[in-house]
């Protein structure tokens, strides 16, 4: 049995629903991002999964600047997230709604 390209497609159409139902289901705000990331991974596999079967690099090169692009908004992200915490000492969505200081 070979793996085919509708394989890697449905491996990260699973992967996107799971980020997906991550997002909307989880309360805490690390495990939103986690599940962002992951749903951002799904996307990635799917672009190299078209790229190989179709015997063309351009896809790979996007995967290329989608991750380093992703590795700035990790950083950015995480940043967000720290400096929320140390201010409303709580990393759950419903207690971060409010603009209020």
């Amino acid at each position: 049995m070979t793996v085919g390209l509708e394989h890697y497609l449905v491996l990260s159409a699973i992967l996107f629903a799971l980020g997906l139902f991550g997002v909307i289901a989880r309360r805490n705000l690390l495990v939103i991002y986690m599940c962002l990331e992951l749903m951002l991974n799904a996307a990635n596999l799917a672009l190299v999964a078209f790229s190989r079967f179709t015997d063309n690099l351009h896809g790979q090169v996007f995967v290329f600047f989608v991750i380093t692009v992703a590795a700035a908004e990790v950083a950015v992200g995480l940043a967000l997230i720290v400096a929320l915490y140390r201010k409303r000492q709580t990393a759950h969505v419903e207690e971060l709604t409010t603009m209020k200081l």
